[in-house]
């Protein structure tokens, strides 16, 4: 009898935004007239319904509520929501539900509405404590905006709450990029992300890049970033993500780890195991016009076998964590033969180590991590 060992968790995109930031290539809309939010949420319900067939009697590990700015929608849509979730497919009890949040569209009663329908962990979308950072970046918050949707989130005693921040701004000293480090800091976030900007393609800062600061002072703000997370008790457990102890984001170590997931709403994707140890990977619609006509699907493929380990070690690798060997075989269903040679490669030029049980990248793998991966493919 095949038994499930990998936790399922479930994305929710919701696709609009105030304005759209110059950075950003997620798949969001800007907003041009008022949505019918709670019609947005009946299609995630029916959308959700149709993919449930794929997951075989599982329950839901964790929930994120991504965007796009989910807090555009109301506690009572949230609340709506997560009920129906729960009829559809069973929520654990203790599963890890998070909301991403703008700073300047919350407020003591939204927060306290999200927590009362289900929501323990709220992520905000700082990116920085200062304006004129904050003006490049085309955030419409300002810092005392950001400082006290932290504080209000802090004083609700959530299961955790996230602040997100960037470095490598736009004309960035290492003092700004500190000062923006101790702002959270004072903050007290149980989880901090802390990701370089880098510019993509279609986005605005793809067309008109703006003057970044150079390797040598990118290098500079993530040592000496680094070095004061850590003296304040701050662990990073993958590229972008430091928290305190038992702190990591649920969610996002099941996306790290290759466990399985299922996507709902505008340009969703979903990765979900299949019992005969078939993966499926699921897109959906990527606009809100086709999606709301009920067109959910946009593709669905089976990962072939042969791309497999490449996959697997691209997210495992992400985390600093030892990566037990039994989950390769669990999580692929291919044995640990088949990359017998490149793990053999892989140690020769010490990107990583291995003991009986685990595989552990070293800090040379670290910086070489698209050479270790290219060992896989």
């Amino acid at each position: 009898m095949f038994e499930y060992k990998i936790p399922l968790s479930l994305y929710i995109h919701m696709p609009w935004c105030v304005q759209k930031c110059p950075y950003c290539d997620f798949n969001s809309h800007t907003l041009k007239a008022t949505p019918d939010y709670e019609n947005y949420i009946d299609h995630l319900i029916n959308d959700l319904k149709q993919d449930v067939s794929l997951c075989q009697n599982r329950s839901i590990h964790s929930i994120f509520i991504g965007g796009g700015t989910p807090s555009l929608f109301s506690a009572e849509l949230i609340d709506k929501l997560l009920a129906n979730i729960n009829k559809v497919i069973p929520i654990d009890s203790d599963a890890e539900i998070t909301i991403e949040a703008n700073p300047n569209s919350v407020d003591v009663e939204r927060f306290n509405g999200y927590q009362q329908a289900g929501i323990n962990r709220i992520s905000i979308g700082v990116q920085s404590f200062q304006a004129d950072k904050l003006l490049k970046l085309g955030r419409i918050h300002n810092q005392q905006e950001a400082i006290d949707a932290g504080k209000l989130a802090h004083n609700l005693n959530l299961r955790s709450f996230n602040l997100d921040l960037m470095h490598g701004l736009p004309n960035q000293t290492l003092d700004d990029a500190l000062y923006d480090l101790k702002q959270a800091i004072d903050i007290a976030p149980p989880h901090l992300s802390w990701y370089q900007l880098t510019i993509e393609p279609n986005t605005l800062f793809g067309s008109k890049p703006p003057v970044l600061p150079d390797d040598d002072m990118l290098w500079a703000i993530y040592q000496a970033g680094h070095q004061l997370l850590t003296e304040n008790g701050y662990q990073q457990y993958e590229t972008s993500a430091y928290a305190k102890t038992n702190y990591q984001c649920q969610h996002n170590l099941n996306y790290w780890r290759f466990g399985d997931y299922i996507g709902i709403g505008c340009g969703a994707h979903g990765k979900i195991t299949q019992s005969d140890g078939k993966i499926i990977r699921t897109v959906k619609t990527k606009h809100p016009k086709g999606y709301l006509e009920g067109r959910y699907l946009d593709k669905l493929n089976t990962v072939e076998q042969a791309d497999l380990p490449f996959e697997f070690f691209m997210n495992r690798f992400r985390l600093f964590e030892p990566t037990p060997k039994h989950e390769f075989e669990q999580r692929t269903f291919l044995p640990l033969q088949t990359i017998d040679q490149q793990i053999t490669q892989a140690i020769d030029k010490n990107y990583i180590i291995e003991d009986n049980q685990h595989w552990q990248i070293t800090d040379h793998g670290k910086l070489f991590l698209n050479s270790l991966l290219e060992l896989f493919l």
